[in-house]
C-alpha cells in the first residue's frame, strides 16, 4: 500500500472515530442542573402561580424522560420549570413548547441544560400555553422526540 494511502485511510478512521464518539458519548455522560425556582411575584393570584403542570413520559423503551413541568409566572415573565428532571442524554436535545407531540409547530425554549435536575426556561411573552400544552424534550439534530409532558390547568383553577 502506499504511503498516500496509508495516511489518507488514517485520517479518514480519526474522523469516523470522532463522529462515532460525537454522536454515541452523551448517551453515557450525565450533566446534572439544579437551578432555584424563579421567584413568584407577591403580586400573583393561585391562578397565575399553578397556572399549567404536567408529568413528563419517555417516547420509547429507550428514550426515557421522568419529573414534572410547571409554568411559572413571576415578574412579568414565564418560565418553564423542570422538577425532579430526568432523561436519556443524547446529542443536540432542545426544550420546546409545542402544540402537539410531533413538533410540527413549536416554539423552542433552548438547549436542554441538563438531563438530571431543576431547571428553568423562560417563555416568550406571546406564547398562548392555550395552544402550545406540550413540554417536549427533543433531539434536533435527528428530529427524535424523548419524551413530553402534556401541560394542563390544575382541577379547580380553570
Amino acid at each position: 500500500m502506499k504511503r498516500s494511502s496509508i495516511i489518507l485511510i488514517s485520517i479518514l478512521s480519526i474522523v469516523a472515530l470522532y463522529l462515532i464518539w460525537y454522536s454515541v458519548s452523551p448517551l453515557f455522560l450525565n450533566k446534572t442542573v439544579n437551578e432555584e425556582a424563579p421567584l413568584i411575584s407577591i403580586d400573583s393570584t393561585k391562578e397565575e402561580v399553578i397556572s399549567y403542570i404536567g408529568s413528563f413520559s419517555g417516547a420509547d423503551s429507550f428514550h426515557q424522560v421522568e419529573g414534572s413541568a410547571s409554568v411559572v409566572p413571576t415578574e412579568g415573565k414565564k418560565y418553564l420549570r423542570l422538577e425532579n428532571f430526568k432523561s436519556t442524554n443524547g446529542p443536540d436535545l432542545r426544550v420546546y413548547l409545542s402544540r402537539d407531540i410531533e413538533a410540527s409547530d413549536y416554539i423552542s425554549l433552548g438547549e436542554l441544560k441538563g438531563n438530571i435536575g431543576n431547571q428553568n426556561y423562560e417563555i416568550p411573552s406571546n406564547v398562548d400555553l392555550q395552544k402550545y400544552k406540550y413540554a417536549l424534550i427533543w433531539c434536533e439534530q435527528f428530529s427524535v422526540l424523548f419524551g413530553h409532558a402534556e401541560l394542563s390547568s390544575p382541577v379547580g383553577l380553570k
